[in-house]
Parts: C-alpha cells; structure tokens; sequence
C-alpha cells in the first residue's frame, strides 16, 4: 500500500517496545504497510536497511496503521510513499 524510509524527518518517540523472541528491536530502518489479497486488514511492518521485516502490527483500516506509524515515528505521516516511487 505504502511506505516510507524512516530518516531525520522522523523522531522515534519510544512509545511502544517491539519484542521478537525476547530481544527489544532498535528503531525501525523503514515501515511498509501491506494488504494481503485475501485479507480486509492492514500490516504495518517495522523493516531493516534491507526492507526485511523485522516487525508488525495488525489494523483494521488503513488509517489505523498509519496513525500507529505516527505514533511510534512522528513525521510518518508526511513521508509516505506509493510502491514505485523514489
């Protein structure tokens, strides 16, 4: 659906703590979020420098994950991106 780089426009506000077996992640490289072709709900996927999933979170609309995105990156919601743009 969308994604964005997360760079010096964003501040990591430390509101929320991702957990992947028992390791606190740093921040997030970039976030994705994605709809899967049989599913009504939105992912959004803290990524690596290599835009591999290292996290996620499950909405029900789109702008929940956006505004789950601002919470944890504020500036998130003026850097999104379409697929394919640069």
């Amino acid at each position: 659906m969308c994604y964005t780089p997360i760079d010096q426009r964003h501040r990591h506000t430390g509101n929320t703590k991702q957990i992947v077996g028992g390791v606190v992640l740093g921040p997030a490289a970039g976030l994705v979020i994605c709809q899967y072709s049989d599913d009504t709900a939105f992912y959004l996927f803290g990524c690596d420098a290599q835009w591999k999933s290292q996290s996620d979170t499950w909405h029900e609309e789109l702008e929940d994950a956006k505004a789950q995105a601002e919470f944890e990156y504020e500036g998130t919601s003026k850097t999104w991106r379409l697929p394919g743009e640069l």
